[in-house]
């Protein structure tokens, strides 16, 4: 193996002797079910018949209306029909004049109907809506802790953002764990008109521990009691969501019902559609007290200020305390407690309609909420079952729901004409640099791939890792797609120690890798492995990009350098765990390591790009390279500027397995033009080492020519 010395600093880096074997959607959104069959207000047509100005072009023009009416309702008769039938199938797009279909750049129009004053799917609601401003802010609070829960939240704002006209301010009351998750996320993710912010949850954990609870949400599933005393104190409202929550419309129309509110209403809740606090689910069941039926708090329109006046924080401490001498824990977390609060204080309460969170756990009464298809606003997973729950209609409920799971966000990166946004300096200088590009350079789209900014999901999976004391600790790195998913049970096999592995996927291979993974007894029984997804965008594979990912994400003080198609040999971990380096890794001497005892030093050659073990603080992969070549050669080269050392390790090696071709390498081979711009971007990196190296630097220049 190889090691590397620069200056007095020891760098470690291990070359592996290689063993070469030879080689033996779009998502379809349920176009119409939102806006076919939806039904219309006739009143300002009927008031406009009796108007003096009425003519008999205006009673031609009420026939046509009407016959047009007859048919919308004729669909929404259908509608009805096929959700009772559907059982998981998603309505059909209809065709003919009247009929509307998902945009996915304009989201379903319901926005326009609230703006309009028209509400469908309810009669209680029927009438003039209030208007929300076009560019007025809403804001959203969600509780969020952990690696399972940070992947809930993204589906929830995906059908937020999915449906949304208005800009959006999200309050994420999170751990570290879900805060450094969700903090790449949106940086990446780089959605006009959005912002968020992070508010601490474990700096919370005192305000709430004191209170005994049995719910799965665990200490996190408290904190919705403290948001008047966590969000700013200049925030007046915020929509509160669980993460299993999923939109079906506008959120506008629910902030819109803040207008509602009058006297001392403070909490805007929908009623609970279980038996729960009726206290007859099963015998000796004991729930806490609540007004009627009770209300469930996975959405809650919260007017701050008014409860802050009301001096919130004394009242649900004083209620909780009193209960518990009796109850002794809460059941279901913080909503126990919101419902004794309102028992005590029922003026505090705006009911919502049930279809702002219709709530599926089992036996609940969600049907009274819906009609069809239309009056769907907001879908709760409310159970511990989640999509697993009984329910006539859980099948239509799934597929929403796996809409917007495998719906690729980058869609959703679309502009609020109209409305300034803040100013983001890494988006405008992400629009600097690709400005400098020579958009009729034959090589534009390599160098455009360079400013990408790919969306990424850290830790997609559990993680839990804590590295040796003693210092020598090692991760393996490497990256992949999902034609080489395959190889990750073998390699798990061969390497026991902590891996960093960043996928390269869509939304919907996400979601594919998700079930593979929970479905493999041997990777569910690793959690040293990082798996972080970079989602797909643009032609090419940003494979040092993917490397950059994986190896900033790493928590031990070396790091083995590899790719997902080699497999270590049994027991590689260990050895380079435990084996004493002077120095770091590289060029292989293959007869010399055949009958080596002890590390051997090598120099660097000409597009040498061997496997390395290299500490984590080392230069990062050039994203100039992506798809196939030069990729791990320029990065080997650029240690050897750096005055690594490369020390051969004896009794150390991978074996490359078979596999197809990669798509990149076909490009490579089959396209002319990829070639020229792979050694015009060759030749600028050359430059730049030179610019960086100095003299140093010309032997890559001289070694090349002369290879």
């Amino acid at each position: 193996m190889l090691g590397i010395c620069r200056g007095r600093r020891k760098f470690l880096a291990a070359s592996l002797t290689l063993l070469c074997i030879p080689a033996v959607t779009w998502i379809y959104l349920f176009a119409g079910s939102f806006e076919d069959g939806k039904p219309v207000s006739l009143s300002p047509l009927e008031s406009q018949a009796h108007s003096p100005r009425y003519t008999a072009a205006s009673q031609r023009e009420r026939e046509s209306l009407e016959v047009r009416v007859r048919e919308v309702e004729e669909e929404n008769r259908a509608l009805r029909r096929q959700l009772s039938l559907a059982q998981g199938r998603a309505p059909a797009p209809r065709r003919g004049n009247h009929s509307k279909t998902y945009s996915m750049e304009e989201g379903t129009g319901d926005s326009e109907n609230l703006r309009a004053g028209i509400v469908a799917g309810n009669s209680s609601e029927c009438g003039q809506q209030p208007v929300v401003e076009k560019c007025e802010t809403i804001h959203v609070a969600i509780v969020c802790a952990g690696y399972n829960a940070s992947r809930d939240v993204v589906t929830l704002v995906k059908s937020v953002l999915f449906h949304r006209r208005n800009p959006l301010h999200f309050h994420l009351i999170a751990d570290s764990i879900a805060e450094q998750i969700l903090a790449t996320l949106f940086q990446t993710w780089m959605v006009p008109a959005v912002r968020v912010d992070f508010y601490n949850a474990d700096e919370l954990k005192s305000e709430v521990s004191w209170i005994p609870n049995k719910h799965y949400s665990g200490i996190y599933g408290l904190m919705k009691l403290v948001l008047t005393k966590t969000l700013p104190a200049n925030l007046e409202r915020v929509i509160v969501l669980d993460t299993d929550i999923t939109f079906a419309t506008d959120i506008a129309e629910l902030w819109a019902v803040f207008h509602k509110f009058k006297g001392q209403q403070a909490l805007g809740l929908v009623e609970n559609q279980s038996d729960w606090y009726l206290g007859n689910l099963w015998k000796n069941h004991r729930p806490w007290p609540a007004l009627g039926r009770g209300y469930n708090t996975g959405v809650i329109l919260l007017l701050l200020d008014k409860l802050r006046k009301m001096k919130w924080e004394q009242m649900w401490r004083l209620t909780a305390e009193r209960e518990l001498m009796g109850m002794l824990s809460t059941s279901l977390a913080d909503q126990d407690i919101f419902n004794a609060v309102i028992k005590q204080n029922p003026f505090l309460v705006y009911q919502l309609p049930c279809f702002w969170n219709v709530q599926l756990s089992d036996h609940t009464r969600s049907e009274q909420c819906y009609r069809d298809v239309s009056d769907l606003k907001v879908i709760h997973w409310n159970s511990p079952k989640k999509l697993r729950v009984k329910n006539k209609h859980v099948e239509f409920f799934r597929n929403l729901y796996l809409t917007f799971l495998e719906y690729d966000g980058n869609l959703l990166r679309r502009e609020l004409f109209g409305c300034p946004s803040e100013a983001d300096v890494n988006s405008e200088n992400l629009q600097k640099q690709l400005s400098e590009l020579d958009e009729d350079d034959l090589c534009y789209e390599f160098r455009r791939e360079r400013f990408t900014v790919h969306r990424t999901h850290l830790y997609f999976l559990h993680y839990e890792y804590e590295p040796a004391a003693d210092s020598t600790d090692v991760t393996l790195v490497a990256q992949l797609s999902m034609d080489r998913l395959q190889m990750l049970e073998a390699i798990c096999k061969h390497w026991e120690g902590p891996i960093s592995l960043a996928l390269y996927l869509s939304d919907a291979e996400a979601q594919q890798f998700l079930r593979y993974a929970q479905g493999s007894e041997v990777l569910m029984s690793r959690h040293n492995v990082g798996y972080h997804i970079v989602y797909k965008e643009g032609q090419f594979y940003p494979v040092n990009l993917l490397r950059n990912v994986a190896m900033k994400h790493i928590g031990t003080p070396y790091m083995f350098l590899s790719d997902i198609d080699f497999l270590p040999m049994y027991g590689l971990y260990e050895y380079l765990r435990y084996h004493v380096w002077t120095k770091g890794h590289a060029p292989t001497n293959f007869a010399k390591w055949r009958t080596a005892t002890t590390p051997y030093r090598v120099e660097w050659e000409a597009d040498f790009e061997p496997y390395v073990v290299v500490r984590r603080d080392c230069p990062e992969y050039d994203r100039r390279f992506v798809g196939f070549g030069w990729n791990k050669v320029a990065h080997i080269m650029e240690l050897d500027a750096q005055e690594y050392e490369f020390i051969v390790l004896p009794n150390a090696y991978m074996i490359h397995m078979p596999h197809a071709p990669s798509f990149d390498i076909t490009k490579f081979r089959s396209n002319k033009q990829y070639r020229i711009c792979l050694k015009t971007l060759k030749e600028e990196f050359q430059q730049d080492m030179s610019r960086r190296y100095g003299f140093a630097a010309l032997k890559y220049l001289t070694a090349e020519n002369n290879s």
